[in-house]
Parts: C-alpha cells; structure tokens; sequence
C-alpha cells in the first residue's frame, strides 16, 4: 500500500494550473464575442444563434486543423503568441474557400505540463484570429497530459464553423475550360513544409533560431513564425460582389494537390510561376537543400496562399477591385481539358 496521501497533483496534474490558465484567457475569449454568441466562458458547451433573417437556406460548412511541427519552434524561440493565429488561419480559410461566413472558433491546447502564461499567450494569438475573421471564440479544451508530452511541449489544434446560403456554397461545378487563376500571396511558409525546414536548417546547416540570414532581413526564428494570413477580408469582399467559381487554400500538399482540389472532372490547370513573387524564405530553402523545383511546390506554398478561378471577363475587374484596396495579385494561369491535373511552367 502506498503510504503518502496520493494526489492528482502528485502525477504531474495541477487543477490550480488550469483555473489560473482560464482567468488569464477570460478577457481575450470575450473580447471577440460577436452578436450570435449566447454563452459565457466557463459553460459545459458553447452557444451561437443564427441570425435567421441573413439566410434563405443555411448551410453549416466546418473544418479542423492544426499548427504542427511548426510548433516546435515556438518552442526553440519561446514564443507562443503567433502560433494561435496559425491555428485559426489553417481553419478559417479552409471554410471560407466554399464562401461560409466564419461564425466560431473552438480550440484544444494540450501540454505536457500546463503554463497559465504561456498558454494565455497561445490564446492571445486566437483571439486576435478570431477577430481578424470576424468570428467568436466561444468554446476549447486545455488539457495537460504528463507523460504523453514533455514539460514543455503542447499542441494545438482548432474547429472553425461558418455558414452560407445553399445554392451560394462555392463548389467549384461551374468551373470551365477557359477560365482563369488568380492568386492572393502568403506572408511566408504558413504552417506547411515545417518538418522539411526544420530538418534542413538546424539538423544539417546547424543554424540557430537567434541567428540573423542576411537573405531575410531577419533572424530564423522570427522567419519561420510569421503567422498564416487570414483571408477573410479579401476573400468575403470578392465573394460578394464576383462571380467567383472555385477558391483552393495552399496548404499541406502545396500546389500540386491543392490546386486539382477545386477543379470539376475532365479539366485540369496550367501554372505560369513566372508571375508569382516567391519570397526568399522559398528560395533560401531550395538553395541550401538543392531541391527539386517539383518538391518545392508539393511542399511549400511558395507565395501564394489563395488560387481562385474566375472568369476570364472579370480578371480585369477583380484585379483593379483588389489593386483598389491594396491587395497584392497574380494572374497565375488557366483552366484546360485534362484529367484533374496541375501543370507547371517551369522558369
């Protein structure tokens, strides 16, 4: 028989932890409450009214993502206050590229040993997420897990839920031979490509994340965690007042499967790179590891973050509508006859 009194805290658990982790993300969780959210922190479940006058047929569109290895240079930098950005982003834009409304956001932050500050800090950078997609924080789940992660790892992950009227869900069906792509750049390598970065700069070139890369204009760490952008603003904008056929979210798989993603059966794209700005962190990567340019846009986004097929009348129009409002474009190619495909230009 063990003879101490054995406590939750003695297995690696603090419940006093995780009261002071609540207090601490209390005023960032309802700083991006919106009007639909019927609950409060601290509920069993969250709650979101749906304005029933704004829909004709409402759909509920969702998606679930996460940050990944991206976060272990969080961890290399101690510095968590992006990353939540990142999980809001991965999910958000995901909804949006059907044309959902974001409506709330849910995340679930799991640690080896449970940090009030750090993990405020990680809630921070949602909260300020959820607010760039105008959608609410209403619910999560901070769970510490002795054994299963190290004392000072965690991972994150997030569910976004959004809504859109039926017959406006963007589907991609009317996608024709003919039509064209235009893209919306990224800020960086998002939260794709991190275990081929990682494995490059600080397992073979033994760089250091403190350290300054003239090609950057920065150091390493400060680089590789810009958050993901969130295209709410551009994408909502564009959506209302286009006709804009299919949106694809460069992430994980790069162009080659992200792009097909959107396109109906017997078609296929042409990619032109030479319109697209790639920005050094890319070429950087792709020096220092001589990889082949096909790996390269499998696995990285390469600038571009959102590929939407329009047609080919108002490329004009959505351009200058863009241009107006300070938003960066790549006309980046076409849609042809094949079989679900992507071909790439090469430079």
């Amino acid at each position: 028989m063990y003879k101490e009194k054995l406590t939750y805290k003695d297995s690696g658990v603090n419940i006093d932890a995780g009261y002071e982790a609540v207090k601490r993300m209390r005023s960032h969780v309802s700083s991006t409450f919106t009007e639909g959210v019927l609950s409060d922190i601290g509920g069993f479940s969250g709650m979101f009214e749906i304005n029933k006058d704004e829909f004709d047929d409402p759909v509920l569109l969702s998606g679930c993502d996460g940050v990944g290895t991206k976060l272990m240079i969080a961890f290399m930098v101690d510095k968590h206050d992006t990353v939540g950005q990142d999980c809001v982003a991965m999910c958000i834009n995901d909804v949006l590229c059907q044309g959902a409304k974001p409506l709330f956001f849910l995340d679930y932050i799991a640690s080896g040993k449970l940090d009030p500050e750090k993990t405020e800090q990680i809630v921070s950078g949602i909260s300020n997420g959820c607010k760039k997609a105008k959608c609410a924080l209403i619910g999560g789940e901070t769970a510490e897990m002795p054994g299963l992660y190290g004392e000072n790892e965690y991972d994150l992950a997030g569910f976004a839920v959004g809504i859109a009227d039926r017959e406006k869900i963007i589907t991609g069906r009317d996608i024709k031979q003919g039509d064209v792509l235009i893209a919306l750049p990224s800020s960086g390598l998002h939260s794709n490509g991190f275990s081929l970065a990682r494995r490059l700069f600080f397992d073979i070139k033994k760089y250091k994340p403190d350290q300054y890369i003239g090609e950057l204009g920065t150091t390493l760490g400060e680089e590789l965690l810009k958050p993901t952008r969130i295209y709410y603003r551009p994408l909502t904008e564009l959506i209302d007042k286009f006709d804009i056929k299919g949106i694809s979210h460069i992430t994980g798989g790069g162009f080659y499967e992200n792009i097909p993603r959107m396109l109906p059966r017997g078609l296929a794209c042409i990619i032109d790179t030479n319109s697209i700005s790639i920005p050094p962190i890319f070429k950087l990567i792709q020096e220092l590891g001589n990889i082949d340019e096909d790996e390269m846009y499998s696995t990285f986004n390469m600038g571009v973050g959102i590929v939407m097929v329009v047609k080919e009348e108002d490329v004009g129009s959505i351009i200058n509508f863009l241009k107006a409002r300070n938003e960066e474009t790549y006309i980046i190619g076409s849609v042809v006859k094949g079989n679900g495909g992507l071909s790439i230009c090469r430079r």
